[in-house]
């Protein structure tokens, strides 16, 4: 990356980390992680989005994986319908999917989802496994690529293995890295996601951050970091995964 380039990159991030780091006046200090950290709303919404993206990656992948499979094995000729569909939440904005949400599951409508906190979870979860979409999709179609899933499919066809039981026992422990890749991009999603856990008025870690952002100043720079550097572990952890990848070891054999 040029000199350029990287000033472009770094510069708002120092920035930010610096302020992060001026609540004293005499000097820099870790007082705003620290109120970060000891606020107790702080450990129940990052809690609370991380147990929603655990459902979302659960979800999305029961979802993905055998449409892909399907796709790729048996359907061909589906297949630019289907990108087309995954690629509408890159073009769908989130307030767009949410308030389709809130017309059809208010209390009024013939499931009335939105009027308990359950309902508006599973609502929650639903949108962004949409939102994802796209980056679970490509994840997965690229480990299926990587190998022979054909020839694995008629093998454990010829010993007597079911459907179900070669895309669980014989795919995915093969596409299980590129899983993992599109598991901590959903992940990453997931915990700075803001308008559909807003609207649909549940404590997430996105509008906690909107939420300290309007009463405190050093505070939101320091979650900013955090957030940042959470991305980053979870892009750190799909590097090192695909590094240790089979298929990955192979080639380079």
């Amino acid at each position: 990356m040029p000199v350029a380039g990287r000033s472009f990159f770094l510069l708002p991030l120092i920035a930010t980390a610096e302020f992060s780091l001026s609540l004293r006046r005499e000097g820099y200090s870790f007082d705003a992680y620290r109120y970060v950290f000891s606020d107790p709303d702080f450990v129940s919404s990052f809690g609370y989005s991380a147990l929603i993206a655990a459902c979302t990656i659960v979800v999305g992948t029961v979802l993905v994986l055998p449409t892909v499979y399907l796709v790729r094995l048996r359907l061909p000729w589906l297949r630019p319908v289907v990108e087309f569909i995954v690629l509408l939440p890159l073009i769908v904005p989130p307030i767009i999917l949410v308030f389709g949400y809130l017309r059809m599951f208010s209390s009024s409508s013939p499931f009335p989802l939105t009027g308990t906190a359950r309902g508006s979870d599973i609502l929650l979860i639903c949108g962004y496994v949409t939102l994802t979409l796209p980056y679970m999709y490509r994840a997965i179609d690229t480990g299926l690529q990587a190998i022979d899933a054909r020839t694995l499919t008629e093998a454990a066809t010829i010993l007597g293995a079911r459907p179900a039981t070669i895309l669980i026992r014989v795919i995915l422990p093969n596409i299980l890295v590129s899983i993992m890749a599109g598991a901590f991009l959903t992940f990453a999603v997931v915990i700075g996601e803001f308008v559909i856990a807003s609207l649909l008025t549940r404590p997430a870690f996105g509008p906690y951050i909107q939420r300290v952002g309007v009463a405190k100043a050093y505070e939101p720079a320091a979650l900013a970091i955090l957030s940042f550097i959470i991305t980053w572990i979870a892009m750190g952890l799909i590097q090192l995964m695909a590094h240790f990848s089979p298929n990955v070891q192979r080639e380079n054999r």
